[in-house]
């Protein structure tokens, strides 16, 4: 299994950026999908995480109502969407994978596979 993750840049805040995580190597019906991001200085932290096929999304609380994460199963991709950027949310953003569901989805020893990561950078 393979992820590749993308979208991230230098945005301005207020600015917008959508990240994606394209997943290879397997049949993904029955996993499940997350994002984390890491701050320098700082462990890795949740964001947001969802099953590949139906269930609620999950999303970290500080970020929720600026972070959507969603999927196109025909792409076998999962995307971040984040809006209304601000200077603390630079980090690296990880996506990451398992199979199943786990309801320590925010715990990064949940997950098995991870992805390279997508630098996001905010200024102010």
């Amino acid at each position: 299994v393979q992820l590749q993750a993308s979208g991230g840049g230098l945005v301005q805040a207020g600015g917008s950026l959508r990240l994606s995580c394209a997943a290879s190597g397997n049949t993904f019906n029955n996993w499940s999908m997350g994002w984390f991001r890491q701050a320098p200085g700082k462990e890795r932290e949740f964001v947001a995480a969802q099953r590949w096929f139906g269930g609620s999304a999950r999303v970290e609380d500080s970020v929720r109502g600026r972070f959507t994460i969603s999927r196109d199963s025909a792409k076998n991709t999962m995307y971040l969407q984040i809006n209304g950027l601000r200077p603390e949310d630079t980090a690296v953003y990880y996506c990451a994978g398992r199979y199943g569901w786990s309801v320590q989805y925010y715990l990064t020893s949940t997950w098995v596979y991870w992805g390279q990561g997508t630098q996001v950078t905010v200024s102010s």
